[in-house]
């Protein structure tokens, strides 16, 4: 495995000069998880949102006041930086200088969905951090109210098919929303002149509703995968399927004939015998996503901490 490449990133990219470098990401993962289940769904948001915005760069780790890229309303609810932080501090006293912060969220997104059941992986690295971190370059972040047509298209400007739309909305297989992103689809949906979203399952409507009161606290959290929370599964696409997705967004793929057909391919009967495996496929899109617009090579810098150019 040690030999294979993505573009310029490489597996084993630390191997020589920094040896430790994946068991100690790994380990602080693992504490973290440990002590907050739902870490795990958060660090592997983490990785998309770093990705949607300036590429795989670790620019939504810095802090550089409110014009910092963390602050956009695309990364709302957006966290793990804390985790990201401890792991790079102990790198730098292990081999200062370098791990890039932006490897180390890849490879924390990797770890996160082992713990979680999900496909373990090897994730290629050699990355390097970005210089630029600004809120104004965060307009292309999906949201959980784009259409359908929306969403394909932001992730076509990325470099993402249909398939990895697909795909990597079921990370949403583990971890949760707020009722602040349920509001709208409950209780004022559009079109449809107000009331609930129509693609919502009428058995599940009135949990939804139990769980997020209309006028109610926006701030309780409830599981975007119904019954699966804590496992990384395809669960996700069944929901989906069946009227009981979650966001918005996810209850979407189930109106386009191309995203629809991939949610049916990995649930039909002889799946995954005879047809394509979701957890194979699903690294594949998450190992294409963590290459989008990386910086490599003499680009960028290896930054000291995490969340300040250096």
């Amino acid at each position: 495995m040690m030999g294979f490449c993505q573009g310029q990133l490489k597996i084993g990219f630390y191997s020589e000069t920094c040896p430790e470098a994946e068991s100690i990401v790994r380990g602080f993962v693992q504490d973290a998880v440990l002590s907050n289940p739902n870490m795990a769904a958060v660090l592997l948001r983490l990785h998309f949102h770093d990705c949607f915005v300036e590429g795989c760069d670790g620019s939504i780790l810095i802090e550089n006041g409110p014009n910092a890229e963390k602050h956009a309303f695309g990364h709302q609810g957006v966290g793990g930086f804390e985790v990201i932080e401890r792991a790079k501090a102990r790198l730098e006293d292990e081999c200062g200088g370098v791990v890039s912060c932006a490897d180390i969220v890849a490879m924390a997104a990797r770890d996160a969905i082992a713990l979680s059941n999900g496909p373990a992986y090897d994730v290629p690295t050699g990355r390097r951090d970005g210089e630029v971190s600004n809120v104004s370059l965060t307009d292309d972040m999906p949201d959980v109210s784009d259409s359908i047509q929306q969403l394909k298209t932001k992730f076509f400007l990325k470099g993402l098919s249909d398939k990895d739309l697909v795909l990597l909305s079921a990370a949403h297989s583990i971890g949760t929303t707020a009722c602040f992103f349920m509001t709208k689809r409950l209780y004022n949906f559009f079109p449809g002149g107000g009331g609930s979203d129509p693609a919502i399952n009428p058995s599940f409507l009135p949990e939804l509703k139990s769980i997020c009161p209309e006028n109610g606290d926006v701030n309780v959290r409830l599981s975007i995968d119904h019954g699966s929370e804590r496992t990384f599964d395809k669960q996700i696409l069944k929901n989906i399927k069946d009227g009981f997705a979650v966001l918005e967004s996810d209850s979407k793929l189930n109106d386009d004939i191309v995203t629809k057909s991939v949610i049916d391919s990995y649930l039909g009967f002889l799946n995954p015998i005879l047809e394509p495996s979701f957890e194979a496929d699903f690294v594949e899109s998450i190992i294409k996503m963590g290459q989008i617009g990386v910086t490599t090579g003499l680009q960028g810098e290896i930054r000291r901490v995490c969340a300040a150019f250096n």
